[in-house]
């Protein structure tokens, strides 16, 4: 159910030969469009047995010109029931494929209403102001709470992992193809699914894509990076990686910390310091969440302890020592971007000796005072922040005046 800004996908929508009509399918009468795409559309459709709603794609087999839509449909989801073992409850779950002598059609389920609560198969008035529920119209009210963010994370990367594991890729991964049906977010929209190929053809949408153009998983991981990013920041994915408003929350929250590590990961510019896929990255957040726990539990650890072993003080500063983490994280922010960094002047660079540039995360940093400087390359003055204890912070954020 996405929108119609794809690449590749330009062509004018027909839904049938005559556009006043609902095309005809076996067993459901469609009732009205709730979503477009590049080459077809969603109908609210109802069930003539059960009268149960659901939602049906229609896709046009006569066109004019080259482009065979449906054939690409097909193929698709010809795919996904081949490769997919199981149906996976992060994926938006396909009831029937048909065709008929005018298009192919689909049927799945129909998402929540945009209210929060599922339409009603027996109220007119509900299903005339059904509006589906994405999480493109969630971000409409802003940024997400922290525990929704990681909740719609957790949830979208699970069900694009199952299509990494069974060697497909996306393609299209965006706000407007997550739906959430019964509360649970799923990915939905499987027209550009493909085997898992570097050289795969670049299509779907275009702000989403990533700019080294090519189209495989890690595609989708830089894709999901920018969608998480939205969700923490309630801002448009053009405005990557500016933080928005609700920066200080981000630093003072552990989930929106985690989150925010992972995005900065996921949409490195240079592929091969992303992820690998949607599973790396699932579980670079389930790591990353329970290092931030363990930090946080290392004070109590060390209150017990003192509570029950206080025999002489020396016991208790070895004690606190102890507790502090001896490797940390650090989110490095500059304005503008694409700043060097420094640390006790030595030039922060990663396991392949590429320096890292601002916005990024560096993880394993030593947990201990260090100088920090900030270096940019457009002959501005190096800045300077002194020293800075890595062990108190997670972030550190530094501006230029407007003059160089």
């Amino acid at each position: 159910m996405g929108d119609s800004k794809t690449v590749s996908q330009h062509a004018a929508n027909s839904s049938s030969a005559d556009d006043n009509l609902p095309p005809t399918v076996s067993d459901y009468d469609l009732t009205r469009v709730i979503g477009e795409g590049g080459f077809g559309q969603v109908w609210l459709a109802t069930n003539r047995a059960t009268g149960h709603l659901r939602a049906v794609k229609v896709i046009p087999l006569h066109r004019s010109g080259a482009t065979d839509p449906a054939g690409r449909e097909i193929t698709s989801i010809t795919r996904l029931e081949a490769n997919l073992r199981s149906q996976h409850p992060n994926l938006l779950n396909i009831h029937h494929v048909g065709m008929t002598d005018e298009c192919l059609f689909y049927v799945m389920d129909l998402a929540d209403d945009v209210s929060g609560g599922p339409v009603s198969s027996g109220s007119a008035s509900s299903q005339s102001s059904y509006r589906p529920a994405t999480l493109q119209s969630r971000l409409e009210g802003g940024p997400l709470p922290p525990d929704v963010c990681c909740r719609c994370a957790r949830q979208l990367l699970a069900g694009l992992a199952s299509l990494h594991q069974a060697g497909m890729v996306h393609r299209d991964v965006k706000p407007a193809n997550c739906l959430f049906v019964d509360g649970q977010l799923k990915l939905a929209d499987f027209g550009l699914v493909a085997e898992a190929d570097p050289q795969v053809s670049r299509v779907g949408t275009l702000k989403y894509m990533p700019p080294d153009g090519r189209m495989d998983a890690r595609a989708d991981v830089y894709a999901v990076g920018l969608v998480i990013y939205e969700m923490i920041t309630g801002l448009p994915v053009e405005s990557f990686p500016r933080p928005g408003d609700g920066a200080e929350e981000a630093v003072d929250s552990a989930i929106l910390g985690t989150l925010n590590r992972v995005v900065l990961r996921a949409c490195e510019p240079d592929p091969q310091r992303r992820f690998r896929d949607a599973r790396e990255m699932l579980s670079g957040i389930q790591r990353s969440e329970s290092r931030d726990a363990d930090r946080r539990a290392r004070p109590r650890r060390w209150v017990i302890g003192l509570a029950t072993c206080a025999v002489v003080a020396g016991l208790a500063a070895t004690a606190f020592w102890i507790s502090r983490p001896s490797r940390v994280y650090i989110n490095f922010v500059t304005d503008p971007f694409e700043a060097t960094i420094y640390l006790d002047d030595e030039l922060l660079v990663d396991e392949q000796g590429n320096p890292y540039t601002t916005p990024c995360t560096v993880e394993d940093l030593p947990a201990r005072v260090c100088r920090v400087v900030f270096k940019h390359d457009d002959k501005r003055k190096d800045l300077d922040m002194g020293p800075q204890d890595l062990a108190k912070q997670t972030r550190i954020e530094a501006h230029w005046d407007s003059q160089p």
